[in-house]
């Protein structure tokens, strides 16, 4: 053994030997009654610092839960916005526009202890004749064509199914206007349409509104082709029209 082996034993011994002379020199301070009660206040509060630790950790777990949270209702929200943005740029041009007139965005002043003023009415010598409901196809929502089969669909857009859906109410509109219509105040063309239309009725299309082939070219640019079929199938399928068939005319009903 060299001496610098035999120093560091040495050194390891009296590193030990000086441990235990400080285990023992705790051990009989904490028989002295004046340091047991303060090594017992010094263990109290170890324990509530050691509480307090625990609450710390278990807010600092919530507040990361939290922040987790927030992150996710941020990116749920900045999706949402973009969505938004999207319709808004894309807004289908067969839905009605909306405009805001100055008056409407006035706020009215109406104060209750002034009496309000009625305006006497002049009556008309002729109230004007009640205004027969025509009835429209309502437009398809996107839930209903997406619900569509494809192999229906093919290429077309849930856009163009409803600009078709405008431009059939357009027919409807004018062919029950001319049926409407007193007699009297007819021109030789209305005449002859309105001939044509009540020949086209049947008892089974009583009371319903319906319109044929000859109708779409009478009054809207579209064209009687297979893809207008394709479309027609479509709205058949979004239960829109129903067809009633006879006397080598297929007649489209509106449901």
């Amino acid at each position: 053994m060299t001496s610098s082996d035999l120093e560091q034993l040495c050194f390891h011994i009296n590193e030990k030997i000086g441990n235990i002379k400080k285990t023992l020199s705790l051990r009989n301070c904490g028989q002295e009654p004046i340091l047991k009660t303060t090594l017992n206040k010094i263990g109290d509060d170890i324990i509530i610092v050691n509480e307090l630790l625990n609450k710390l950790e278990l807010e600092i777990q919530y507040q990361e839960q939290t922040n987790n949270s927030l992150k996710e209702l941020c990116e749920s929200v900045e999706e949402d916005y973009k969505d938004v943005q999207h319709l808004k740029e894309n807004i289908p041009p067969h839905l009605p526009h909306v405009t805001v007139t100055q008056s409407d965005v006035k706020e009215s002043v109406f104060n209750p202890e002034e009496p309000v003023k009625v305006e006497e009415t002049v009556p008309t010598k002729k109230p004007p004749k009640e205004q027969r409901n025509i009835k429209e196809i309502p437009f398809i929502t996107s839930d209903e064509f997406n619900g569509v089969p494809g192999y229906m669909k093919s290429r077309l857009t849930y856009c163009q199914i409803n600009d078709v859906i405008k431009e059939i109410n357009k027919a409807v509109i004018s062919k029950y206007k001319i049926l409407h219509q007193p007699k009297k105040s007819m021109s030789s063309v209305a005449r002859n349409l309105y001939h044509r239309f009540i020949d086209e009725e049947t008892k089974d299309t009583k009371g319903h509104y319906f319109i044929v082939e000859a109708d779409i070219k009478e009054f809207t640019a579209l064209k009687v082709d297979k893809r207008f079929h394709v479309m027609l199938n479509i709205l058949r399928h979004c239960r829109r029209l129903s067809e009633i068939r006879g006397q080598g005319l297929t007649r489209y009903v509106i449901t």
